[in-house]
This record gives structure tokens, sequence and C-alpha cells, in this order.
């Protein structure tokens, strides 16, 4: 097993509200995954970074490695700006591709004093992905094509190969149509040929901008998966299921992948042929909070992605989290009606449970409640609707009480369960029902011992219920 040393592990452990079982770096501003990997073996993690404090700025490439995905040992920097280069103002998102026996990263180079320069540079390693090397002929694409009317967005490269033939994806806008995916090939990953537009969104269905795209085929059909960017907090990913031919995506079927906190989905495969799936989980919070924290910004526990037999895109959590469960409690088959307070209470937890609701009930839990009720994360599913809702209450000042809530279409087929997957992990709150609809949340208890588990039903049976208490990885 890799283990991780860090200076300040007492600091870490002393702030409540910091996840213990995912990833985020010691301290400091962190986003988008960036330049997936596996490298003899092991598992590299990029990301963005400022190596300078908690809030956004500074782009840089932090990098850590895994044996196991779960546990991480924190590595140098390993892209940093380059003064008077062409990320300057810099290093963004990217991917990383093994050019035959060549490490090779990918990524955005912006500068200008507005980061409106964008373009595409690569960097290699000859140490292990150790330390890099920036490309002499950076940047390797500058044009945006003319289709984009003069758009700066052109950004976030995502590469694959096929056959002696590398591919290139990079999110974009056409002005006043919508977000855009680019196609280019290349054969050496230095000069690339624009193809066209593999798909094009409507600006009022799918958001201006988009980013951070993934292409990958998974079985016989193509996946499609971005982020739409709206310049606020209302960012969503989205997804698109479909055929490709003669460099031409059809989407069959469009999903939307996370309703919530998680952004900027990066996907690879592994050894074992898993396409798997990091997102950068948003804080929730003012810049003064996570000026005072130290840090910002956490990464997903790893998924496993799929497709179900609608074509629909399907994710869990990897196995090997389950291999560091710690006390485990589960409760028999049993039908509920009402409130039941659960002999739990951790803020770091992993819960699998499956339901059978009846027409016009409801079932679910609440997390991290005070003993007054007054401050908890709730979790419910409500048969009439067909709706999975996540809220947060909060006390206010004078006894007053402030409500968030979150709701999502999830129907289910006549003969179908509940199949709940939660985890919560100090601010975190990771939320799948039946491998296929994610809401992701942060909640920030004022306590650390607000941490009662209740249980909730009305005309619903729970047909199993596991709950672990997870451990910190540090």
């Amino acid at each position: 097993m890799i283990e991780n040393t860090l200076e300040n592990l007492d600091q870490l452990r002393s702030d409540f509200h910091r996840p213990q079982y995912h990833f985020l770096p010691p301290s400091n501003w962190m986003n988008d995954p960036n330049g997936l990997i596996q490298w003899n073996g092991i598992y590299h993690l990029f990301f963005q970074y400022n190596p300078y404090g908690p809030l956004w700025g500074n782009m840089s490439w932090g990098h850590a490695i895994s044996d196991d995905l779960i546990h991480w040992k924190h590595l140098p920097l390993a892209l940093e700006p380059t003064q008077g280069g062409p990320d300057e103002a810099g290093c963004f998102s990217g991917c990383a591709v093994d050019d035959h026996g060549v490490p090779t990263i990918l990524y955005t180079s912006t500068s200008g004093d507005r980061n409106e320069i964008q373009t595409q540079s690569i960097a290699t390693s000859q140490d292990n992905l150790i330390t890099w090397t920036k490309h002499p002929s950076n940047p390797v694409l500058v044009d945006v094509p003319p289709e984009l009317n003069q758009t700066i967005d052109f950004r976030d490269p995502f590469v694959w190969n096929e056959g002696h033939t590398w591919f290139m994806v990079l999110g974009s806008r056409i002005k006043d149509i919508g977000g855009a995916v680019l196609l280019y090939r290349s054969h050496d990953l230095i000069e690339w040929e624009y193809l066209n537009p593999l798909l094009v969104g409507d600006d009022k269905r799918h958001d201006h901008t988009w980013e951070c795209p993934n292409f990958f085929k998974i079985r016989n059909k193509w996946v499609l998966i971005i982020s739409t960017n709206t310049g606020s907090m209302a960012e969503t990913v989205l997804y698109f299921v479909g055929n490709y031919e003669n460099f031409r995506f059809t989407p069959e079927f469009q999903g939307v992948m996370d309703y919530g906190s998680l952004y900027a989905p990066l996907s690879f495969v592994d050894d074992k042929d898993r396409r798997i799936l990091f997102g950068w989980l948003r804080e929730a919070r003012s810049e003064v909070d996570q000026r005072l924290a130290g840090w910002s910004g956490a990464q997903s526990i790893p998924r496993v992605l799929g497709l179900d037999e609608q074509n629909r895109l399907i994710m869990q959590p990897v196995v090997e989290l389950e291999r560091i469960r710690g006390a485990h409690h589960a409760i028999d088959s049993t039908s509920v009606s009402g409130e039941i307070e659960l002999d739990v209470r951790s803020l770091h937890l992993d819960v699998v449970a499956e339901f059978a609701v009846e027409p016009g009930g409801y079932c679910g839990f609440s997390f991290a409640c005070s003993t007054d009720r007054n401050e908890q994360i709730g979790i419910i599913y409500d048969s009439k609707t067909s709706r999975l809702r996540v809220s947060k209450t909060y006390p206010e000042a004078y006894g007053s009480l402030t409500t968030h809530i979150r709701e999502v279409d999830h129907p289910l087929s006549s003969d179908e369960t509940l199949k709940l997957r939660i985890l919560l992990d100090g601010s975190v709150a990771e939320v799948i029902a039946n491998e296929r609809t994610s809401l992701t949340s942060r909640f920030y208890p004022s306590d650390p011992n607000h941490n009662h588990v209740l249980l909730h039903g009305v005309n619903a049976k729970l047909e199993t219920l596991d709950i672990w208490e997870m451990p910190s990885i540090w």
C-alpha cells in the first residue's frame, strides 16, 4: 500500500468539514480532475490546483498517486505556468495518454490578462510521470475554426487512439447557437487537423458553453459527457449516448450524469478494463469561509461507468472502497412508518439501502442531525412524484430555520425497488439511486456532534440496510 505523509496531519483531522476518505490536497484550492492514467500499475490523478491559496487562481497541475484508487500519496506539482510562455496565465484542464511508451499530457494553455487566449499544449515525462518537459513547439494547436464566430472558448482536450491515429475533442461554443464539441485528428500529437463539430447543442436547452468533454465507447455505443458552463453554480453534467460514424456523433439518448455539486468529470480505462470517472465536488460556501478553512474542493470517489439495457449511463463506486469499511450496522427487512433514530453516530459513512415503496409512500434518511433536528441533510424519495430530494436545513438567527431543496426526477418501473448508495464524508454527500441518478451535495454541520442518523418512511418497506463507518485514508 502506498503511504502518504503530511506535515499538517493534526490540523487536517481537526477540521470536521474535511472529507476523510475522499481525495483532496493538504491545503489550498482544487478543482477539475486532469490527466487520469494508470502507468505501470500505479494510478495517477492530476488536478487543477492553486498552490498559493484556497481560492481559484494560479492554475497549475497538482499530482497524486495510488495503487488502489483510495489511498493517495501527494507528489510535487506536475505543471505550472511558464513566464513568457503560452501558458503564462495558467495550465488548465486536459488529459494524459501513452504515446508509444512516452507519458504525454495534453492541456489547455492560456495567456493574456484575462486568460482570453486559449491554446493547446503538450508535455512529456521521462521519469515515470514525476517531472514534465513542455514541448518546444507549444502551443501545438492555436487556430479556432472560423465557424465559431470568434469565440474564446476552446479548451479541455480529451484524446484517444484508433490504430495509428490520434483523435481529440475540445469543449467550445458557437455564438448565438450553443455549446459545441470539436473533433480533431493527428498522427503525432503535434500537428492537428480540424474535422468538424462532433456535436452542437442548443443554448436554450444545453447552456451556451460546453467544456471538459469525454468521448468513449461502451459496448457498441458511444458516450459523450460534457459539463455545461453558464458562469454560475447552475452548471450541470450532461451525457449523450448514440452512434459515431464518419466523424459524426448521432445521439439516441440524453441524460444528466449528476444534478448536484459534481462537475468537470474526467474518465479513463484501467488495466481491469473499467471505465473509471472522477469528478470535482464543488464547495457550497462563501469565499470567506473557504479562505478561513484554508482549502476548497474535493474529488468524488471514483465511479465505474456502464450502460443499462435502455442505454442510460449507470455508475457505481469502485469496489476498492469496500475494503476500507469499518464498523458495520445492519437492519433486517422491516416496514417503516414515521421516523426511527438509528444507533449510528458519524459524519463518515457508506450506506447501501433498498426500499419497496408503495404508491403515495416515501422513504429515506436524514444525516448530520442535531439533537433538536434543526440541522440536518435529508435524502428522501417520494413515490407520488417519482422524485428524489436532497434537503439541507440550517438554523438561522432568532430561531428561524432555512431549508435548501434540490429535487430530481427518478421514475421506477413497476417491479423496481429503490436502491440507494450514499457516501457521507464530512461536508460531502454523494447519492446514487439505482446506479443511474446521481445527486451530489455539500453540507456543513455547525458542530461535529451533529451526527445522528434517522430513517424515514411511510407506506414503505425497508428490504435491506447496511451502514459502515468509514475511516480516514490519511
